[in-house]
């Protein structure tokens, strides 16, 4: 019942009775009792309110946390601790002077095993050829498998790890380093896919059949075979 009403009726019980008549007291508590059923639903009703909005919005925060980080198919994921113990293989990220380079340059995994790049000094990134954007003009992982980039770590010890699924041969760069030949591959299962037949266009790699035999190259080994 609104004030409105509840007014109206104590105006007319004025009218039909005394202050001695019985029927005033009772309608004077039915006033009385009216109005703060009226108060507490418009209290609840603006507490509902509140709680409505503050739920909304929480949802809405928890959507945008879940679609960061996975944009252009990035299943990895970033941290400062070290994560290489977890993962079943690790790729060190190196400034050495004036080279910058990942080590071991290539690398054998099956389908499933998880990488740690991990940022030994200087500050690097692990970035896969996906063509279509300012930095790469070519596609250079299998076609059914997931981009991945560590962005550019800067903190030593810092881990970016990713899972390998699809089969074949995926070549990665350093987004820094680029110009200055900073490549990897890694060979899943057996080689396969764009990757194959030619080197990555900012600088060489192992042949991918050479990484499948051998599990792994340094990159020592490497730049030993080519100078």
């Amino acid at each position: 019942m609104s004030q409105s009403i509840v007014l109206l009726y104590y105006k007319r019980q004025r009218y039909k009775a005394t202050k001695n008549d019985n029927s005033y007291f009772l309608g004077i508590g039915f006033i009385l009792y009216e109005i703060r059923a009226w108060r507490w639903a418009m209290e609840r009703r603006s507490l509902l309110q509140i709680v409505g909005t503050a739920v909304a919005g929480g949802v809405t925060i928890l959507a945008g946390c879940s679609r960061s980080g996975n944009e252009n198919g990035d299943t990895g994921s970033t941290t400062d601790t070290q994560e290489s113990d977890r993962a079943s293989n690790t790729v060190q990220m190196v400034t050495e002077g004036d080279d910058h380079y990942f080590d071991p340059i290539g690398l054998f995994l099956e389908s499933g095993d998880t990488v740690a790049f991990k940022l030994q000094s200087g500050a690097h990134s692990a970035t896969a050829y996906k063509g279509g954007n300012r930095l790469v003009s070519e596609t250079r992982f299998p076609e059914d498998a997931s981009a991945f980039t560590s962005k550019t770590l800067t903190k030593q010890g810092a881990t970016y790890t990713h899972t390998f699924q699809e089969p074949g041969t995926y070549d990665y760069f350093c987004i820094p380093h680029k110009s200055q030949g900073m490549v990897g591959r890694i060979v899943v299962g057996e080689p396969g896919g764009p990757a194959e037949g030619s080197m990555p266009p900012d600088g060489d790699v192992p042949e991918s059949q050479i990484i499948a035999n051998q599990g792994s190259v340094s990159y020592s080994d490497f730049t030993g075979q080519i100078r």
